[in-house]
């Protein structure tokens, strides 16, 4: 296989690439991302002020509020929504906000996201097969 291939567990259907966007910490989507333009809002959370649009979104797993699942579905109605979502362990509130928004999402991946991948990446997620591509950078020059 691959070595830029991670197999992983598919949750929500779809297949989209952006650049990757880490957090070490938990995420929750309500009061913690501005649905009308994507941005973290949470206090001292390490992406705060970081914007989730177009990004392949990678975090340990949710937290808070079922509400939550609803902030993803407006974020995505504002074309605000991350391309994907990556975690290690999927919990309801990020899987069914995914499902709900046309997100695609996978858990358990094989491999630790944490230490192959990094912010800006550029990667891939397919939520039909369950499977993470690190897609290599291009040489410029």
């Amino acid at each position: 296989m691959d070595e830029g291939i991670i197999r992983a567990r598919p949750i929500s259907r779809g297949i989209a690439c952006g650049e990757a966007l880490i957090s070490p910490l938990p995420n929750g989507f309500l009061g913690g991302v501005d649905p009308a333009s994507g941005q973290v809002i949470e206090k001292n959370h390490p992406l705060e002020g970081k914007n989730v649009s177009g990004k392949v979104l990678i975090f340990p797993s949710g937290k808070g509020s079922t509400v939550g699942s609803y902030v993803m579905l407006q974020l995505a109605k504002c074309g605000k929504g991350p391309a994907a979502i990556i975690n290690t362990s999927a919990e309801p509130i990020i899987a069914v906000g995914a499902i709900i928004s046309g997100i695609p999402m996978v858990d358990k991946p094989e491999k630790d996201v944490f230490l192959m991948i990094r912010n800006g990446q550029k990667i891939g997620v397919d939520g039909n097969k369950g499977l993470i591509e690190i897609k290599k950078e291009e040489k410029i020059g």
